[in-house]
């Protein structure tokens, strides 16, 4: 079981995926125009979200881009497709934070009606963290990092010392005074959660997405926290390493179920299934 998606705008518009995807491509907005027959100022508008793009556009851009072009089409209608939610067997509460004209994301993890759970990720600071905090959590059994940027990590220690945590945990290779390194292949056990490391540099040099599930239970499927990996519709800026990024994207949604739910570090949930079918940069 998992909360109810909520209404929340994608983390990436179009021009947010065309300005990621020319970085990934090392082209200006002159090169592109070159490839594709599209004026610079159309290619710019639509980077400065004035887009009117047409379809063949769309689609011209896709090819050059290496972007999946139903994808990207459907991001520049506006009519990007967000998956219905299913049940998992255990609860999931999303912490929304805002940062800059969006939202960081924290999410807790643990038996529904109990009081105890597991925290990925910690926000800017405790108090933005707790805003939303659910009443009935009162313990944490553990803290995940997915990586340590100050909207993701910038809570750390203050709930490190506020909850009493002696589990808690960052990329290896990261550095953070509260948390002990982890990664590819490490799992984890806190009640019925079983957790699994997956390295993923990209965005990040140090990097880790988890995988929850609760292997006793008979129904349900699995929840990914994907940090800056992978949004709905988009995916990280390639800051460390652009094909890293594009290697681990490809790997990890791989590995999992298509069912597999995604917690994603800004914007609403999805699910393997649906970006792996639309996600633009999953071509």
């Amino acid at each position: 079981m998992t909360t109810a998606q909520t209404s929340l705008p994608l983390e990436d518009e179009l021009g947010d995926v065309l300005d990621k995807a020319m970085h990934r491509a090392g082209l200006t907005d002159e090169s592109l125009a070159a490839l594709t027959g599209i004026t610079p100022g159309r290619i710019l508008d639509a980077i400065d979200y004035r887009s009117e793009l047409t379809g063949d556009e769309l689609r011209r851009l896709a090819a050059v881009l290496e972007l999946n072009e139903v994808g990207l089409c459907a991001l520049g209608s506006g009519r990007y497709p967000q998956p219905a939610i299913g049940p998992l067997p255990f609860c999931v509460w999303p912490l929304r934070m805002a940062h800059g004209v969006g939202v960081a994301n924290a999410y807790l993890v643990g038996e529904c009606g109990g009081e105890r759970a597991v925290l990925f990720d910690t926000g800017a600071g405790i108090g933005a963290l707790e805003v939303g905090w659910p009443r009935g959590i009162r313990q944490l059994d553990a803290v995940f990092v997915t990586h340590v940027e100050p909207e993701h990590a910038g809570g750390l220690c203050e709930i490190v010392a506020r909850y009493g945590v002696t589990a808690a945990f960052i990329p290896r290779g990261a550095v953070a005074p509260c948390g002990q390194p982890v990664g590819e292949g490490e799992t984890k056990t806190f009640g019925p959660l079983e957790i699994t490391v997956f390295t993923t540099p990209g965005h990040a040099a140090a990097h880790n997405c988890y995988v929850v599930r609760a292997p006793a239970a008979r129904r349900g499927g699995a929840l990914l926290v994907s940090g800056d990996l992978v949004f709905a519709g988009s995916a990280g800026g390639g800051y460390f390493s652009h094909e890293q990024l594009r290697s681990n994207l490809r790997r990890v949604l791989g590995a999992v179920p298509p069912a597999t739910v995604i917690a994603p570090g800004h914007g609403p949930l999805t699910t393997v299934e649906n970006e792996l079918r639309y996600n633009p940069f999953v071509a």
